[in-house]
């Protein structure tokens, strides 16, 4: 685990951010943890996701401090000419790495592109939308016009949305890569740039590129809901005889030839092969007849015990896990034996095992400190520590 004061990518950089919720936030922590100096804006008082659930027992925001650790906070009364002022001038001031902007507060004339490039022409400004026209959305609603929730869950009419916030966690994620590329393309050409980027196009990019919407321009179907199989392929969840369950998933022939070796089915898989002219070794055919295989499948695991089973998985090359809840990932020993979690002494929360940027530098992975008070910096980031 690399300390927050050690060297990494993108030292030097300084990013102002004016946000809130999920998406604009993870961009910012992202970039946070890769070594910019992130300084958050919030209004006096914080901004509407400052008390959002889960709480810790003090009423502290688990959710708002996980998401703004190793930042910067600064508090302004943005209502106020000075604290515009006071704003402008800490997205403009000089030096070779600042004058980046992340927001998702945009659509206000003081604080526009076009404002602050007057007084820093290398200007980049990343402005995440809800709709592309400019109309608030949130994940949910974005998801819900999208398709997913049609084809999540058992079908039947049914619509059943997923309890990640998918879209939000994407355009953070992109959010991040666009501000990196800006940097990139400022250091060789002093170029600024307008970075805007909506939500519901992080969502159809996303769909379009992994087929969702391909299939409906080439045929007029939509996807359809299957519950937990994997659609085009063998996958599903099977219950043990103790309740325990398992996702299973059988990509290649070799993963299903070993599955029905374990459960002891090959005869009656060859069997079936051979009555239905099907060819199992192609995961069309595996995936049309699902049922009839999970059916066969299924009995071998309620006949045995979730220890059992998983004894049997890890002796196989089936693909597999065990159906965990958060509670148990972290009383199972998962953070503790995993090195991208360190312990982090967070004021309000106390201490917790938090995770840092997933990837690996030279073997490290990249952690940041605790959340900060609100308007913490004040004093050291704004004119006389004025918050307003």
């Amino acid at each position: 685990m690399t300390e927050p004061s050690a060297s990494r990518p993108l030292d030097g950089i300084r990013v102002v951010e004016l946000s809130s919720f999920v998406a604009s936030p993870l961009c910012g922590l992202t970039l946070a943890q890769l070594g910019a100096e992130v300084i958050r804006v919030d209004p006096v008082g914080g901004a509407a996701d400052v008390n959002r659930w889960p709480l810790a027992p003090d009423g502290t925001s688990i959710y708002w401090t996980g998401l703004n650790r190793g930042k910067a906070s600064v508090t302004l009364d943005l209502r106020s000419d000075d604290g515009r002022r006071a704003f402008r001038e800490l997205v403009t001031a000089p030096g070779e790495g600042g004058g980046i902007l992340v927001t998702n507060s945009g659509g206000r004339s003081w604080m526009s592109h076009d404002v602050l490039a007057g007084s820093r022409p290398d200007l980049i400004s990343l402005e995440l939308l809800g709709r592309r026209d400019g109309r608030p959305a949130v994940d949910y609603t974005v998801n819900a016009a999208l398709g997913f929730p049609a084809i999540t869950g058992p079908g039947s009419g049914r619509v059943v949305n997923h309890a990640l916030p998918a879209w939000d966690v994407a355009a953070g994620l992109h959010a991040a890569l666009a501000v990196v590329a800006a940097v990139r393309e400022r250091e060789r050409t002093g170029r600024g740039r307008r970075i805007v980027l909506p939500l519901d196009d992080v969502a159809l990019a996303t769909a379009g590129t992994l087929g969702y919407l391909t299939e409906p321009q080439l045929d007029g179907s939509s996807r359809p809901a299957v519950g937990n199989h994997v659609y085009g392929t063998f996958g599903t969840d099977f219950t043990t005889c103790d309740g325990g369950r398992f996702m299973i998933v059988a990509l290649t022939t070799r993963h299903f030839h070993d599955l029905a070796r374990l459960t002891g089915t090959r005869e009656a898989v060859d069997a079936l092969e051979t009555a239905t002219g099907a060819d199992f070794t192609e995961e069309s055919d595996r995936y049309s007849y699902r049922e009839v295989l999970a059916a066969l499948f299924a009995r071998w695991f309620s006949a045995h015990t979730t220890d059992e089973v998983a004894r049997a998985l890890d002796d196989s090359v089936v693909l597999h896990e065990r159906y965990r809840t958060f509670a148990e990932v972290v009383s199972e020993g998962e953070l503790e034996a995993n090195p991208l979690f360190s312990r982090l002494d967070q004021p309000g929360i106390g201490p917790y095992l938090a995770a840092a940027y997933p990837a690996t530098f030279d073997g490290d992975h990249l952690a940041t400190g605790p959340a900060p008070s609100l308007g913490a910096d004040n004093d050291r980031l704004t004119p006389g520590g004025r918050s307003g």
